[in-house]
């Protein structure tokens, strides 16, 4: 059986698809699963045993052109038996009708009628995290999903770790403390640079590396949390953010000792390379989309405002996440990784 995913347009929804693939492989052993998504995508999908390839999709996020997508469908027909789409756009849907794939599998949305024929209707309190409604596309309608559900796992080859290592001229010789203080989706999923920098001159004291992860948009925050050290620990601090690729920046990851990161893709990347990980939550929750790993601890104030899923904070304070000091962070540190540190 060979069947195409429809992939998602964000990192950490690209992490949590595994769920749907690991399903799929359980159920159909000797399926081929190949995703078409977006190319930056392409070092997550690389990582995942379950995927046969990794298929460029060219349109941008948001982009129509159904030509394009009809050139795509035309050059797909006759490869797959069933097309499922974890996207619940309208757009989405137009590839694995134009190459006529026998079944297509979808949640009901953006009046996709026609363009799907194994249409769901989905039931928000029976599948409330994004996994479940992932997964349960890999079954017939009403399937009772068995738990304990599975967990992504992405897979490093030493070889490209020590390639990247080697690259940026870093060292184990020191346990590593990896900080992703971005979030594309706002300033109200980002936990104050002042913070981040407290957590990491806190660690440095206590012989630890830091490693600042992120895309170009947050080099910028990485820099402001380096000069918030002094001289003789922010050298101990290396700016990552937008000088690694996606696929170095996750071969690195893998090697951290811990990591503390706001609800962003890398949160879900950290997770899905089993890494001891503190999460940091203000405008968003964990009860839709959590880290799934078993070495985790979520940190939120839970003021009564949140969470909003706001991209910028409605009352102008941000307090879901300036509140949120570095103390409980760093507790939370040390009960994952033995190596408590005293905190001011």
């Amino acid at each position: 059986m060979k069947i195409l995913i429809v992939g998602p347009s964000w990192v950490g929804d690209m992490v949590m698809a595994q769920t749907l693939f690991v399903c799929l492989k359980q159920r159909h052993p000797d399926c081929e699963i190949d995703v078409l998504a977006p190319e930056w995508s392409r070092p997550i999908l690389e990582r995942m045993p379950e995927v046969r390839a990794a298929l460029s999709f060219p349109l941008g996020h948001g982009v129509l052109d159904i030509a394009s997508r009809r050139r795509i469908g035309k050059s797909l027909a006759g490869q797959y038996d069933q097309a499922i789409l974890l996207p619940n756009s309208f757009k989405s849907a137009l590839v694995p009708f134009f190459a006529d794939i026998a079944l297509r599998t979808g949640w009901k949305g953006e009046l996709r009628y026609g363009l799907l024929n194994d249409i769901r209707a989905l039931d928000k309190e029976r599948y409330p995290l994004m996994i479940e409604r992932f997964m349960a596309l890999a079954f017939e309608p009403g399937t009772e999903l068995a738990k304990p559900y599975p967990q992504p796992r992405l897979a490093i080859d030493e070889t490209s770790r020590a390639a990247a290592l080697a690259k940026f001229g870093l060292s184990l010789d020191r346990p590593v403390l990896a900080l992703c203080p971005g979030a594309e989706f706002g300033e109200a999923k980002r936990w104050p640079s002042e913070h981040y920098a407290k957590v990491a001159e806190l660690k440095i004291r206590a012989g630890w590396q830091v490693w600042l992860f992120g895309s170009k948009n947050d080099h910028a925050v990485g820099e402001e949390i380096r000069n918030r050290l002094i001289p003789g620990l922010r050298e101990e601090a290396v700016n990552l953010a937008g000088e690694t690729s996606l696929a170095e920046a996750i071969d690195l990851l893998s090697a951290a000792s811990a990591v503390v990161s706001n609800d962003s893709g890398l949160m879900h990347v950290a997770a899905a390379l089993n890494r001891p990980l503190v999460a940091v939550y203000g405008s968003t929750s964990p009860q839709f989309t959590p880290p799934l790993a078993e070495q985790v601890e979520i940190v939120r104030l839970g003021l009564d405002c949140s969470p909003c899923f706001e991209r910028t904070c409605r009352f102008g304070h941000y307090n879901c996440l300036r509140e949120l000091k570095p103390r409980p962070v760093i507790e939370a540190l040390d009960r994952l990784v033995a190596d408590p540190v005293e905190v001011e």
